[in-house]
């Protein structure tokens, strides 16, 4: 039997990566408009269905389109990281490009540092929201 490895090649990966992508972003906007558009408020949802779904389960495959778009925006940045670092040292921090090249090690650090960095931020956003939300007034 013939076992032939196929390799793409960074250009398709990348294009590859860029319809998913897109097909991901126009899902959750539609899955967002009929949220928004289609279906009452939440609290006046209950019992709607729109095709077998009811708002809840259209609200959790929103978030799992937003977690996918997420992670296929962070596997876009990690392909495109050396043009990232070359684009900040040049045009932000104005350094000549010959003499602002980074080694891949340090670029790594650099995007792991930054990632922390971010997520951090996000999970502190999501603690504050999570103390300081307030229930409905007993009656």
């Amino acid at each position: 039997m013939n076992k032939r490895v196929i390799f793409m090649s960074r250009t398709a990966v990348n294009f590859a990566l860029d319809v998913v992508l897109l097909l991901i972003t126009l899902t959750l906007i539609f899955t967002t408009a009929v949220l928004r558009f289609v279906f009452p408020v939440a609290s006046a949802s209950v019992g709607w269905t729109l095709w077998g779904s009811s708002y809840d389960n259209w609200a959790n495959f929103q978030f799992v389109l937003m977690s996918l778009v997420a992670g296929a925006v962070l596997v876009h940045i990690m392909l495109h990281w050396s043009w990232v670092c070359g684009v900040v040292i040049t045009k932000l921090l104005r350094r000549p490009a010959r003499v602002a090249k980074l080694d891949e090690g340090i670029q790594t650090l650099w995007g792991v540092g930054m990632l922390i960095v971010v997520l951090h931020f996000l999970a502190a956003l999501v603690g504050i929201a999570y103390v300081t939300v307030q229930p409905p007034p007993i009656l």
